[in-house]
């Protein structure tokens, strides 16, 4: 089943809610799952996307912090709890799902942060993920950039 751009935009605001949820009460994301699906409307939703990103992410946590440290200028214990969790989602993105385009990993992790986020945020979230797109998909970022300067 093949899901629209508004559908797996719905999967990945609940899935960045239901991570910051676990990020600071440390709840089973299982429960917060549940909870999300019960409460939510998930018709017009990519829900098997949803539980890929709340299975996945905690899997990968490690790495996906691990560069998201390499990209910021202090612990990432520091961040803002839903800068972190929209950092998370698009760092799983970018390591694990070469399919999705880095550039949608970041307007939609942008679009997350202006809407969630603090006033600012979305620019700290641009600045760290399109640095840390360079590193994870650099050919992907050239070809972009040779594309958009007319070679």
């Amino acid at each position: 089943m093949k899901f629209s751009a508004h559908e797996r935009a719905r999967a990945r605001r609940y899935a960045m809610q239901a991570l910051y949820q676990w990020d600071l009460s440390g709840m089973d994301l299982l429960e917060i799952r549940s909870q999300f699906l019960e409460a939510e409307d998930f018709t017009r939703t990519d829900e098997s996307y949803f539980n890929e990103l709340l299975r996945d992410i905690p899997k990968n946590i490690e790495s996906i912090d691990k560069n998201i440290s390499k990209n910021i200028d202090r612990p990432i214990g520091q961040l803002d709890p839903v800068e972190r969790a929209i950092l998370r989602l698009a760092l799983y993105e970018l390591l694990i799902r070469p399919d999705i385009p880095y550039r949608v990993t970041i307007n939609e992790a942008v679009n997350l942060a202006k809407k969630f986020g603090a006033e600012q945020g979305h620019t700290f979230v641009n600045a760290v993920l399109d640095q840390a797109s360079r590193s994870i998909r650099p050919e992907e970022c050239a070809a972009t950039r040779e594309k958009a300067a007319g070679r």
